[in-house]
């Protein structure tokens, strides 16, 4: 059955990721107001990540029967947390926070977490699917102009744990345990692999 994917987000490092796997898909971004309850990281991403994959199916389905026309389709949702500790570290709402960040992070191993979310139609109704992935990630160490110098980029200010791996700040990457693309945003092979297992539309 060939179904319609929705990218239930509106990273443009998701949309890369899906597009460089050959993904055919469109973006639907969820606009639900986030509830956490659960207090592991590994638990906060999943759901979250079903909070928005949720919320897109079913606004989609909403308004495919409103048309009658209810599409075969497959949402993904996904959120990714740096944690420390066991503690989650979000995005920084100021240079300041992403500076203590950062200096946290110096000489320490941390994770990063990614939940994704499958939501797929089936006759009797809909279907879910969540996981997620765990990669381990440590920096050389920054002098405190180094890492004001990239705070003064802006590139941390939308990006968990106030860095990205994708970008000029790679070059403080010391070691990575894990998916280099879960940092990134998305696991993008174990996505497909589960996809797989869980045998959507057949």
């Amino acid at each position: 059955m060939e179904r319609q994917i929705i990218l239930a987000s509106q990273s443009p490092r998701r949309r890369e990721l899906l597009t460089q796997a050959g993904f055919c898909y469109q973006v639907e971004p969820s606009q639900v107001i986030e509830k956490i309850t659960k207090e592991e990281p590994w638990e906060v991403v999943m759901e979250l990540s079903e909070q928005k994959a949720e919320d897109v199916y079913r606004k989609h389905m909403e308004a495919s029967n409103q048309i009658q026309d209810a599409s075969s389709i497959l949402v993904i949702g996904a959120d990714t947390v740096v944690a420390f500790q066991n503690q989650i570290l979000g995005k920084p709402h100021t240079e300041q926070e992403a500076f203590d960040m950062l200096m946290q992070l110096q000489g320490e191993v941390h994770q990063v977490y990614t939940g994704v979310a499958l939501c797929w139609n089936e006759e009797d109704g809909m279907h879910k699917h969540v996981f997620y992935e765990r990669t381990e990630v440590s920096f050389y160490p920054m002098t405190e102009q180094e890492i004001w110098d990239y705070i003064h980029t802006g590139d941390c200010m939308d990006k968990a744990g106030a860095y990205g791996i994708q970008t000029h700040f790679g070059v403080y990457i010391r070691a990575i345990q894990g998916d280099y693309n879960n940092v990134v945003g998305l696991p993008i092979a174990r996505l497909y692999q589960e996809i797989k297992d869980v045998r959507i539309g057949e």
